[in-house]
């Protein structure tokens, strides 16, 4: 059962219903809706709640993402990417993993705090912490709250390495930390662009900053001797994948010195709200769309196994890979990510001790 809206498309949004929550006995439903007096309408209002957590770097599990630790200063993610993997984890915290995820916003206020007392542990040893790993660090409400910055300020005090992936301009309101930051060889910045085509970002990822604006992002990083690796993930059978070439083309003449994807996998309500979206949107294409994505899970939408569930199986998958290895080839000949020195990590020196 979901709760949806059947008498208009919500624009701005990605999601067009909220599904179910597995974790909640009760829901509101509309099954009547047809009886009602006036017609019901979705609250759109993005509404934000503060949150104390008890710690902010989590261990990263999975063996096939590559990170040791991830830190997400915000829960929920205001840009509605239709896709995010993250939107299963709304959930957790009583929520829907549809049009909730993208209006219900948990912001982790003492997130500085938390990073501080983690780094002044005696037994941490420094290891690369991406920001954020879930939700965009970057999202709307950091330029109003600069939780992110903060977060950047601690881990240069440190000297620590940190990872940035984002899909927001906002990135560049803290490039001067960010210069810091490369000139130690801490960073790494990755941008998602997942296409050229505003007209398919407006309906994928409807609040994010536009494609030339992420682009105009890379080229600014790199001026500035900034590390940038372009994530096109995730590729979407016969929506973005013939798309691979344009935005590889166009990130390297932009300075990008490395890029990757992975292919989409709809896990849990993923796979509903997707399967809303895409029928409402490509109507036209949409059964091939769904039937690609599955010949790349082993005939599911789902895909949870390690080694297979990023960049899939089968022919279809090995079409986007080899599309993807030849222009990667073509284009960054030569370039890649410098090392990152875990040897500068020093914790800063407070009180009496610093006077010598």
């Amino acid at each position: 059962m979901t709760d949806t809206n059947p008498l208009e498309y919500l624009g701005g949004r990605g999601a067009q219903l909220n599904t179910a929550n597995p974790y909640q006995k009760q829901r509101q439903t509309f099954d009547n809706i047809d009886f009602l007096d006036e017609p019901w309408l979705s609250e759109t209002k993005t509404e934000y709640f503060s949150e104390h957590p008890k710690k902010i770097v989590n261990k990263v599990a999975s063996p096939d993402i590559g990170l040791a630790y991830s830190m997400n200063p915000y829960q929920g993610c205001e840009h509605g990417c239709i896709y995010c993997y993250a939107r299963n984890t709304h959930q957790y915290w009583g929520y829907s993993a549809g049009l909730d995820f993208e209006r219900k916003i948990m912001i982790k206020e003492n997130a500085p705090e938390l990073l501080r007392k983690t780094l002044d542990n005696p037994k941490w040893k420094p290891e690369m912490i991406m920001l954020a790993g879930n939700t965009d660090c970057y999202q709307p409400i950091e330029r109003k709250k600069k939780i992110t910055r903060r977060l950047l300020e601690v881990l240069l005090e440190y000297k620590h390495p940190v990872g940035i992936i984002t899909k927001n301009a906002l990135v560049l309101r803290d490039i001067d930390l960010l210069t810091e930051l490369a000139a130690l060889n801490l960073l790494v910045v990755s941008v998602s662009i997942t296409s050229l085509d505003e007209d398919l970002r407006l309906k994928m990822e409807p609040r994010t900053t536009t494609y030339m604006q992420r682009l105009k992002v890379v080229e600014e990083l790199s001026k500035r001797h900034i590390p940038v690796n372009v994530m096109v993930a995730p590729v979407i059978p016969s929506i973005n994948d013939s798309h691979i070439p344009d935005v590889l083309k166009a990130v390297a003449e932009r300075g990008a010195v490395s890029a990757g994807y992975t292919i989409v996998r709809l896990n849990g309500a993923i796979g509903e709200i997707f399967t809303d979206w895409v029928q409402k949107n490509f109507p036209d294409r949409a059964e091939k769309v769904l039937a690609q994505i599955a010949e790349c899970h082993g005939g599911a939408l789902a895909d949870s196994r390690y080694g297979t569930r990023m960049k899939g199986e089968g022919k279809y998958a090995e079409v986007i890979a080899n599309l993807f290895r030849i222009h990667k080839r073509k284009y960054f000949e030569g370039r890649g990510v410098p090392p990152i020195d875990y040897a500068a990590f020093k914790r800063p020196e407070r009180g009496q001790l610093s006077l010598f």
